[in-house]
């Protein structure tokens, strides 16, 4: 298994505040698939990843991810644009419970508050995030490279150190 990427803790503070997150992978013929999260859920040191996705709107992303294991999540901040990607090659899947909510809920209330800052209501965010908990998987990885995504001059530049 690879070293997890140690990330800076003001882009963990983003990560865990709950940020906007687009999941993608590919399949073995390297055709990529994606779609957005509905949560997000990171430890406190950045060493475990979990992105909510929806089953019923993300069956090839799931399809990719199980067979190939390989992820990438790209979190950014609407109001900044600062982005950071992630990837593994190593990604679990498992079906949501209701101990995910409070981080479901946690995740949603955050994207409200991000929504309104560039000019959206609540209810934009809400509808964006639309799910039933017995819908969602919860994908689970530790990051193994990290990228500088934010628009401009380090964008694809490398994050983070190994252990």
């Amino acid at each position: 298994m690879a070293d997890t990427v140690r990330l800076p803790a003001d882009l963990l503070a983003m990560m865990s505040r709950g940020v906007s997150v687009i999941v993608g992978s590919r399949d073995e013929a390297l055709r990529p698939s994606l779609m957005r999260a509905v949560g997000s859920e990171v430890a406190t040191d950045g060493a475990s990843i979990t992105v909510f996705l929806a089953r019923s709107q993300s069956r090839q992303l799931l399809q990719d991810i199980a067979s190939t294991g390989h992820v990438a999540a790209v979190f950014s901040e609407p109001s900044s644009h600062r982005t950071v990607q992630l990837k593994a090659r190593q990604a679990s899947i498992r079906a949501a419970t209701e101990a995910d909510r409070p981080a479901l809920d946690s995740y949603l209330a955050s994207m409200e508050h991000e929504i309104e800052r560039v000019g959206y209501t609540r209810v934009m965010a809400r509808a964006m995030l639309a799910h039933r908990l017995e819908d969602l998987v919860a994908v689970t990885f530790t990051p193994e490279q990290a990228f500088d995504q934010t628009p401009g001059p380090r964008a694809g530049s490398t994050l983070g150190s190994r252990p």
